[in-house]
């Protein structure tokens, strides 16, 4: 049966699809592929950042975790980073941001064993949903892990050290552009909700077939067809609309400003290259006149001296 639901790559969208725990606990034990047993969600927020083109102010969705994952010997606490952006002008405010992160003196594990205190920073774990693609559409989804190398073998090292781990960070990447018909595992299947090419003659819309999902996904999609009928969310991407076309517009006078400077700057540089070679031209006219004028006073003795010549005889 096919559904309409709301489309996630609107941050709206996203930020109310994240807020279901159950659904948020999914996504990401599906994307990093281990096993989550509870995820803690700290405070959601639209982040305002100022651009430096007049006073114009850009919202970027992320949401943070903390989360314990269970491991071979037990478990592990992780931060996670989750962040969604449509344009790829973001790409410094993740860098800034994961920078904050390793700098937050709070983002450590405390744990007290009879009378000891243990404190371990967190790894971070960073998930990145991104609207433009990578130019690596082969793979919709990307992981990024640190790797331990024995420099002298060029073999990998098995062990795990808490300092490398505290000092590195894991990463995936969810080019949500590359998705289109990718069906090849279950994370694709379960990713395939953000999938553009199920788009309707309204861009807010997907129209999807529920039977395309397991069961265990399901949820996902009855969550999303909520939102479409949700008329705040629905507004909300009226305004994501608005906003990112602004941006489209003032990259594109950007960049046409940049050609136009560019433009100015080489002329300006063909007009004094043509000044120099003007003046050079001048120069060699000049020394070509005063050749022929030395020509013309040789002419004028040689003839002076066969006169004299002629005389004499």
């Amino acid at each position: 049966m096919q559904v309409k639901i709301a489309n996630p790559i609107y941050d709206v969208v996203f930020k109310y699809l994240m807020e279901d725990n159950a659904i948020a606990k999914l996504m990401v034990s599906s994307i990093i592929g281990e096993e989550v047993e509870w995820l803690d969600p700290k405070p959601q927020e639209y982040v305002t950042e100022t651009f430096n083109v007049g006073q114009t102010t850009h919202t970027v969705y992320r949401l943070d975790f903390n989360a314990k994952i269970k491991t071979a010997d037990g478990y592990k606490m992780v931060l996670i980073e989750m962040q969604k952006a449509t344009l790829m002008i973001d790409i410094v405010r993740f860098r800034a941001y994961l920078g904050r992160q390793y700098a937050h003196a709070g983002n450590v594990h405390v744990e007290a064993k009879g009378k000891k205190t243990t404190i371990t920073p967190l790894q971070i774990y960073t998930i990145y949903f991104l609207g433009d693609d990578l130019k690596i559409c082969d793979t919709p989804v990307l992981r990024i892990f640190p790797n331990v190398v024995d420099v002298a073998t060029n073999k990998e090292v098995e062990a795990r050290s808490e300092f490398i781990e505290s000092l590195n960070h894991k990463s995936w990447v969810v080019q949500i552009s590359c998705l289109k018909q990718r069906r090849r595992s279950e994370l694709e299947k379960l990713l395939s909700v953000f999938d553009q090419s199920n788009i309707t003659s309204d861009n807010h819309i997907l129209n999807v077939s529920e039977e395309d999902f397991p069961e265990e996904y399901r949820h996902i999609v009855r969550r999303l067809k909520m939102a479409a009928s949700n008329k705040e969310v629905m507004e909300q991407m009226k305004k994501e609309d608005m906003y990112l076309l602004y941006l489209k517009q003032v990259e594109r006078k950007s960049e046409e400003k940049g050609e136009e400077k560019a433009t100015k700057k080489y002329e300006g540089i063909i007009a004094k290259k043509d000044q120099e070679i003007n003046q050079k031209d001048q120069e060699l006219s000049q020394k070509d006149q005063e050749l022929n004028q030395k020509d013309k006073e040789i002419e004028s003795l040689l003839k002076q001296i066969k006169d004299l010549q002629g005389s004499t005889t």
